[in-house]
C-alpha cells in the first residue's frame, strides 16, 4: 500500500459522517454491522500498512545515525593519518608520510560520502516522521470513529429491542380489550346482545298476540250486548 493510498484511506474513513449514512439505509443495524466490520478491517490494514511505514522511517534513521558516525569516525581517521604523514616527514620519511597523506585524504573522501547520504537522508526522514504522524492522527480518529460505531449499534439494538416490547404489549393489551370487536370478547358480546335483543322480540310478539285475542273478545261481547238491547226493544214495543 502507497503513502497517498494509505493517507487517502485513513482521511476518508476519519471523516466518514456516521448519521448520515445511517440515515440513508434502508436498515441501520444491518449496515453499521457491515461498516462495523469494514472499519474493523480496515483499521486493521491500515495498521500494518502504518506499522510498515514506521518500521522503514525507523531504517532510515539508523541507516542516517551510521552515516553521521561513520563521517565522524572518517574524520577523526583523515586526522590521524594525517598526524602522523607530519611526523614521519618530520623525521626525514618523506615516502612514508606521503602515503600516510594519501590515507588521510581518502578518509575525507569517506567522510564526505557519509555526509552527504546523511544529508540527503535527512528531508526523506523529516517527510516520513511527518506522514507517521498523520498515519497515527488518522488511525485513532478512525478508532474513535469505530468506538462511536458500536455505541450507535448498542443504542439502536437497545431502542430496537424495547420498541418490540411496546408492540408487543400493545397487541397484548387489544387481544383482552372488551371493547375491541375483533377480541374474543367483543364477539362473545356481541352474540350474547343479539340473544338479548331476539328475546325482547319475542316477548314483544307474544305480548301484541295476546292484545289481539283480549280485543277479540272484546269485540264478541260488544256484539252480544248489541243484540241483547235489540231484543230488548222489540219486547218494549
Amino acid at each position: 500500500m502507497t503513502k497517498q493510498t494509505i493517507l487517502g484511506r485513513v482521511a476518508q474513513l476519519a471523516k466518514a459522517n456516521i448519521n448520515a449514512l445511517l440515515d440513508q439505509a434502508e436498515d441501520p443495524q444491518k449496515m453499521i454491522d457491515q461498516l462495523i466490520r469494514d472499519y474493523a478491517n480496515n483499521i486493521s490494514e491500515a495498521e500494518r500498512a502504518v506499522a510498515d511505514t514506521i518500521g522503514n522511517l525507523r531504517l532510515m534513521e539508523q541507516d542516517h545515525a551510521e552515516d553521521v558516525a561513520a563521517a565522524g569516525e572518517w574524520g577523526g581517521k583523515a586526522l590521524a593519518a594525517s598526524k602522523k604523514a607530519d611526523e614521519l616527514r618530520a623525521a626525514g620519511q618523506g615516502a612514508e608520510a606521503d602515503r600516510f597523506d594519501g590515507l588521510a585524504k581518502v578518509a575525507l573522501q569517506r567522510q564526505l560520502q557519509s555526509e552527504k547520504e546523511a544529508k540527503t537522508a535527512e528531508p526523506v526522514i523529516a517527510s516520513q516522521t511527518e506522514v507517521v504522524a498523520q498515519l497515527r492522527t488518522g488511525l485513532d480518529r478512525m478508532k474513535g470513529k469505530l468506538s462511536e460505531l458500536q455505541a450507535k449499534r448498542d443504542e439502536l439494538v437497545a431502542r430496537s429491542r424495547t420498541a418490540e416490547a411496546q408492540n408487543r404489549m400493545v397487541d397484548a393489551v387489544k387481544s383482552i380489550d372488551v371493547l375491541d370487536p375483533t377480541s374474543e370478547l367483543g364477539r362473545f358480546e356481541d352474540k350474547v346482545r343479539r340473544e338479548e335483543a331476539r328475546a325482547v322480540g319475542r316477548q314483544e310478539l307474544a305480548a301484541s298476540s295476546l292484545d289481539a285475542q283480549f280485543e277479540g273478545l272484546e269485540e264478541v261481547g260488544d256484539e252480544a250486548e248489541v243484540e241483547s238491547r235489540f231484543a230488548a226493544l222489540k219486547s218494549a214495543g
